[in-house]
């Protein structure tokens, strides 16, 4: 069986045109991205959110329509037709790329009408604490979703689908309360901050509902039958029943009978809540690695007073690698999001190799930082560096050296190192280095006596030749990575 390293690309971000061309540029970069070592996508969430041919596709409003009716003053999404989603896909897999569906399952918004129903109001920081007596209020709970007129599901939503709603006509600038709904209480099994994070906005999903949950299956198999994607991307997965996502996952394969990848969105700091969530999932998901990302983000910040030694620490990529999905930045944490915890341009290059060049994990590479992005909010002009040019080496390196044993050297506050010394498919050694300080030089290991090598990365123009035992003195810049390879 060929050896192969998979890497992810995150393929959008919050700021992505919405132009309805998305999926245009989706299907025409297919071979260009397969050429560069892409080996699955992750597109964003593409049926019709609240906000029409505007959404990002997180305020989802209705999970069947992948651009297809006239709803919410659309036809597309934000990204382009059903048709266009459909072709995209194809595309890609015709590229030998998977692609990943963003599955949004936490809630609902932009209902059709409203609905009187008896409520008791929660402080919004804290779930435990009542914000006023049990009341009627009037919420958008109804879902009749004109445009589609029960095509592929027959299913309308009402406000005893849900749990609870953070939206009161009565009071609309209301923003303090989240209110729990007649005879119903907060989701068990989900992240314990402020108190009970089951709500997260809109139309908090009712899991203990049994139509709410045979209705999500539905769809999911429906999703499966009709985009053949290779697998999803969970959103908000803090905020629903880790036990719905066990049957959810379960009855899905046995459905298609295969397995496919599932990466889920548990953001946390903690490492021990990612290990909590692994543990009670059974190990059918990966997570992101959320806890590698603020150590970034960190690093990048501090300079070369942070400690290099200690950029994995708390990580699932040092802890439980194999259910790690490891990456620098996303959507959620890029400049002006709810989320932001920008990783600073200059370390990104070290974040990437980190990454992509050591065997720990699964690399998801973010679109924003591969290609750039431009753009203004709330009177705030964002530019993100393009990183294309470097993330495409390391990319290389990952496809043709980063295999075999792994020798690290994280042994210096501001200069660490290390080395893979290749397999019997890919028996070419690579030796990589970092620096958040000076200029940095590393004694390392590669296994091959009296050979040259030389920085792929091209910062450092001289060669280096190893010794008869196969040791090698590595060079870099100040804060910059090299990438050394047999020339």
């Amino acid at each position: 069986m060929t050896e192969i390293n998979g890497t992810m690309m995150q393929y959008f971000h919050w700021y992505t045109p919405a132009d309805g061309k998305h999926w245009d540029e989706v299907a025409a970069k297919a071979a260009e991205l397969a050429e560069a070592g892409f080996t699955a996508l992750w597109l964003p969430p593409a049926y019709k959110g609240s906000g029409g041919a505007n959404d990002v596709g997180y305020g989802v409003y209705d999970l069947f329509d992948l651009g297809e009716f006239d709803q919410k003053d659309s036809v597309r999404t934000k990204y382009g037709t059903r048709q266009q989603y459909l072709a995209a896909i194809r595309s890609l897999q015709a590229a030998g790329i998977q692609v990943y569906a963003d599955a949004v399952l936490n809630h609902k918004d932009g209902g059709d009408a409203t609905e009187k129903v008896m409520a008791t109001p929660f402080q919004s920081e804290n779930r435990y604490q009542q914000n006023g007596d049990f009341q009627e209020i009037e919420a958008y709970t109804y879902f009749k979703f004109p445009g589609r007129q029960t095509k592929y599901s027959s299913l309308e939503w009402h406000w005893w689908h849900f749990d609870a709603v953070s939206y009161n006509h009565y009071h609309p600038d209301d923003r303090s309360s989240v209110y729990l709904l007649n005879g119903k209480s907060f989701d068990n099994f989900v992240s314990l901050e402020k108190g009970n994070f089951a709500f997260l906005l809109g139309c908090d999903l009712d899991y203990e509902n049994e139509e709410v949950r045979q209705e999500i299956t539905n769809w999911g198999k429906w999703y499966l039958d009709t985009t053949g994607v290779d697998g999803f991307r969970l959103d908000a997965l803090k905020h629903i029943s880790s036990w719905f996502f066990v049957q959810w996952l379960d009855e899905l394969r046995r459905y298609v009978g295969k397995d496919f990848f599932v990466v889920g969105e548990y953001w946390s700091a903690d490492v021990i809540a990612l290990h909590w969530y692994l543990g009670v999932t059974g190990g059918r998901m990966s997570v992101f690695d959320v806890p590698l990302h603020y150590n970034f983000s960190a690093a990048s910040k501090a300079g070369n007073s942070y400690d290099l030694r200690r950029i994995l620490d708390g990580t699932l990529m040092q802890q439980q690698p194999s259910l790690a999905v490891t990456f620098v930045e996303n959507h959620d944490s890029q400049p002006l999001q709810a989320l932001e915890s920008v990783v600073e341009s200059w370390f990104k290059p070290l974040a990437y190799a980190l990454i992509l060049l050591r065997r720990e994990g699964y690399p998801c590479v973010f679109y924003a930082d591969y290609y750039g992005a431009h753009y203004v909010d709330r009177g705030y002009e964002i530019w993100l560096d393009s990183h294309r040019e470097l993330i495409d080496k390391l990319l290389y390196a990952r496809r043709h050296y980063a295999y075999g044993d792994q020798y690290n050297y994280l042994d210096h506050p501001n200069t660490v190192g290390w080395t893979r010394l290749g397999s019997e498919e890919h028996p070419q050694p690579m030796a990589v280095i970092m620096s958040n300080g000076d200029a940095g030089y590393k004694w390392m290991e590669v296994g091959q006596p009296n050979t040259v090598f030389i920085d792929l990365t091209q910062h450092i123009p001289d060669s280096i030749t190893t010794n008869k035992a196969g040791w090698g003195e590595f060079r870099c810049r100040g804060g910059s990575v090299s990438v050394w390879i047999p020339a």
